[in-house]
């Protein structure tokens, strides 16, 4: 009875995903007919040049950064909580893609010369944070309470160094701003090339943290007893959470709260087990940012808002929701 209805919510899940994606390319400041992109997936030759254009070298590439995205950064989130065993860890709030971002902050505005590199950059800011954040946690070990505080300050401090450099170089912070504030606007098939076999690696690389993960749940103790070095097993998580938010803040910028947001709910549906758990976030990671780039390009037509702040204003409510809820336990 449990298998069946696991089954039953992954198709629904991937009827949500493949929904979210035709919705995300048919609706814009051009809306295109369902049928329009049915057809522009399938058999391009019948779109007019306009056409082609909007979808399959404006939207479609948008989507596809969406959808990997959108996976990284929940299964970035809901490893990290196996990490801390706290569901309020997230990459955005612990400080993982702060550091991600003040790295490319720091290329872009001061050596623009190395942005071909930015997914390897945003990488190793994410690495020095989350080192900075265990070092920051050591007493005679490592104290997941001590963590989530570390990773906390961390976060508030890197953000400070980030607008201090916005400040310290006005005069080029336009050339930044959008991506400071998360966005997918004007993303391209060049961007898909880059990005997508380095989320694919650490997608993959997550899948095989799924014992590993299982096991820091049980308890310090219990792992340890039952073989596994947690202190190893908590670096390499971490490690492959830092990879997937600083690869995913270098492709589109900060988008906070997905990686909190998509593991609860999908804890609520399918269990703690991260066999099932882990890839279940995969897919709705990606629709939740979907549904969340489209609402960003509608709700204000024909303006677009970044869908960074799309997410702050759903995920900050969230955020407080879960730490209410913690407290009254």
């Amino acid at each position: 009875m449990k298998n069946k209805r696991l089954i039953l919510v992954f198709i629904g899940s991937t009827v949500v995903l493949l929904t979210a994606i035709v919705l995300s390319i048919a609706f814009g400041s051009i809306s295109v007919a369902f049928g329009k992109v049915l057809q522009a997936l399938f058999n391009p030759d019948v779109l007019t040049d306009t056409q082609y254009q909007i979808i399959r070298n404006i939207r479609l590439p948008r989507v596809i950064l969406a959808v990997f995205v959108g996976a990284a950064l929940s299964a970035s989130g809901a490893l990290l909580q196996s990490v801390m065993q706290n569901p309020l860890a997230d990459p955005g709030i612990i400080g993982v893609s702060s550091g991600a971002s003040l790295a490319i902050m720091v290329i872009l505005l001061l050596v623009p010369a190395y942005a071909p590199i930015l997914p390897l950059i945003a990488f190793l800011g994410g690495i020095a944070a989350t080192v900075l954040i265990y070092i920051l946690s050591w007493k005679n070990g490592i104290n997941t309470l001590g963590l989530l505080l570390a990773g906390i300050a961390v976060n508030a401090m890197l953000g400070g160094a980030s607008g201090l450099i916005s400040v310290l170089n006005s005069e080029k912070i336009q050339t930044v701003i959008l991506w400071i504030n998360g966005t997918l606007a004007g993303r391209s098939w060049h961007d898909i090339a880059i990005v997508v076999p380095y989320t694919t690696i650490g997608l993959i690389a997550a899948i095989f943290c799924i014992r590993g993960a299982n096991m820091l749940l049980l308890g310090d103790d219990k792992a340890a007893n039952l073989g596994l070095n947690t202190h190893h097993a908590r670096i390499l998580l971490s490690l492959v959470a830092a990879f997937l938010a600083g690869v995913s803040t270098a492709a589109v910028g900060v988008i906070g709260f997905i990686g909190l947001v998509v593991p609860h709910i999908s804890r609520l549906l399918v269990g703690s087990d991260y066999k099932v758990l882990l890839p279940f976030c995969i897919i709705n990671g990606g629709s939740f940012l979907l549904i969340t780039d489209t609402l960003s390009r509608v709700i204000a037509s024909p303006l677009e808002l970044p869908v960074g702040t799309i997410m702050a204003i759903i995920g900050g409510p969230f955020f407080l929701y879960l730490l209410r809820k913690r407290r009254a336990r």
